[in-house]
């Protein structure tokens, strides 16, 4: 997370917007993100260009050409090329600038789809250019270029930085999973560059590019070549959403960590054109919890639900098994749901979840503690599911919700500690050498499960934790604690009967 200089400077591009009449923050981070995607087009076309005549040959693909941009044939508006760039532009006078985007650069990089083929110039398209003024848009571009957009992990870091301002606001915050949740959950599935990696309810694209993040620093070797590179770029990350301003967030974020080309795409992944298999080796997701009225009337027959028709008034169980049918033959999931998909029984979700877990296919569960998330404050759990499983018909329980650090009155935390203890944990599980902890973790076979009656709630296998003997003897200690108590109840009468004795004299007889 950014902190000092650079955190008072994004600070300060976000307040610009809201004192200039922006009040919605998640209208701020898209007018912040328009602008930093005019930054990026030049600064890539600036660097191409710098390179290409270091090399003596001519550049090819430009975004912006030489001459006259037609903007539009009917009616005709055109403009020079020139002006749509950023290091032009931004040396406008206040006025001329918004008058210069408002007219001609904003609808060019709305229109340049075609011509990028990149996931955000797709989905610019019913986007507005809401900076009301240009004394605003003169302090915004100015602190924008203070940034430097050219240091994709100090981007990544503002970015991320800005998602976060969303969700303390309360506003969008189901679009997006904590930071150290992510961390986590990417930390337990270890992403590499041969994967197929999916989020099929992406919000702002969290899961994906924190796998990006995790691959740049584990891989950095293989991702040099120039195969894994484009493969890295366009291929190796998908991302489902219905939210077309989390479309245009999400491809922004990816772009800000060097993937310029993730397959993002409009699309309820819960609808009937979703049923056919794609084979990705990773999915991992945080989908809405207990989502009804989800169109269950028209999928009865769908043919994902192999291990039980899920009930109309609850998802949970239709997101589970949509992401078991992509999954390649060794493909993995991991995904947050709320904790009564862990027991409940209802509506047949029971019977789905037996079916589920006799199949050999939750490798693990960790319980998590409430206040995790902005916009709720209910406990989650993580599931993970795999196809090929290491610890053949065993699952690993972990109990985490005396875990984190509340860090405000009403938000909790995970600590890297916190993660690499949970990490550590899951990966000595895969390898056959964990060692059960009592209150902490504990593994369970499909006997045990079933004794359970099929329940997935950690605490029924990891048991209570044990407490370290204090050395005082039984006798002494029930002696001593009847002592306290016994002081206390007369602290307690003493206080009682002066409250009644202040409320006699003043009229009130209790």
């Amino acid at each position: 997370m950014i902190t000092g200089e650079l955190k008072n400077k994004v600070d300060s591009i976000w307040d610009t917007i809201w004192t200039g009449g922006i009040t919605s923050p998640i209208t701020v981070l898209e007018q912040i993100t328009y602008l930093m995607f005019m930054k990026l087009l030049d600064d890539n076309q600036l660097r191409a260009e710098a390179n290409a005549n270091i090399l003596g040959v001519t550049l090819t693909n430009k975004v912006f050409h030489d001459g006259i941009c037609v903007i539009s044939e009917t009616p005709r508006i055109e403009t020079e090329y020139l002006n749509l760039r950023w290091s032009v532009f931004h040396n406008f006078e206040p006025i001329a600038m918004l008058e210069n985007i408002r007219n001609y650069v904003f609808p060019f990089i709305k229109s340049i789809g075609k011509g990028m083929d990149t996931a955000f110039s797709r989905y610019m398209k019913d986007t507005v250019f809401l900076i009301p003024t240009g004394n605003v848009l003169a302090k915004v571009v100015d602190g924008i270029d203070a940034l430097d957009m050219n240091n994709k992990d100090l981007m990544g870091d503002v970015y991320e930085y800005l998602l976060s301002k969303i969700a303390a606001s309360g506003e969008n915050g189901q679009f997006r999973t904590p930071r150290h949740i992510i961390d986590m959950m990417v930390q337990l599935m270890k992403p590499t560059l041969k994967d197929k990696i999916l989020d099929p309810a992406m919000g702002s694209a969290g899961f994906l590019q924190q796998s990006c993040a995790y691959i740049i620093t584990h891989q950095r070797t293989e991702l040099m070549k120039s195969q894994n590179a484009a493969y890295f770029k366009s291929g190796l990350f998908s991302g489902y959403d219905t939210d077309q301003s989390m479309l245009r967030i999400g491809a922004m974020n990816m772009m800000l960590h060097g993937v310029e080309d993730p397959n993002i795409q409009y699309r309820d992944s819960l609808s009937k054109e979703n049923s056919e298999r794609d084979g990705y080796s990773l999915i991992m997701a945080n989908p809405p919890f207990n989502l009804s009225n989800w169109g269950q009337a028209q999928l009865r027959d769908d043919v994902r639900w192999k291990y039980g028709i899920p009930p109309a008034g609850n998802a949970n169980y239709a997101w589970i098994q949509h992401m078991i049918h992509h999954l390649a033959p060794n493909g993995k999931i991991g995904l947050v749901l709320a904790n009564g998909s862990l027991s409940t029984q209802s509506s047949g979700e029971g019977e789905i979840r037996k079916n589920i877990i006799e199949a050999d296919l939750v490798e693990g569960i960790v319980a998590l503690p409430p206040n995790l998330f902005y916009s709720v404050t209910i406990p989650v759990t993580l599931w993970f599911i795999s196809k090929n499983k290491k610890q053949k018909g065993k699952t690993l329980f972990i109990d985490a919700r005396k875990m984190g650090t509340m860090v405000t009155r009403k938000h909790r935390d995970f600590s890297e500690e916190d993660i690499r203890k949970l990490a550590d944990a899951f990966e000595a599980f895969q390898k056959g050498s964990l060692e059960e902890i009592r209150g902490f973790c504990a593994i369970a076979d499909l006997e045990t499960i079933k004794r359970q009656d099929y329940i997935l709630t950690p605490g029924r296998y990891v048991g209570i934790e044990e407490q370290e003997d204090d050395g005082e003897p039984f006798e002494e200690k029930m002696a001593r604690l009847t002592s306290e108590l016994s002081g206390l109840f007369e602290k307690s009468h003493k206080l009682e009967t002066e409250i009644k004795e202040r409320l006699g004299a003043i009229g009130y007889e209790i």
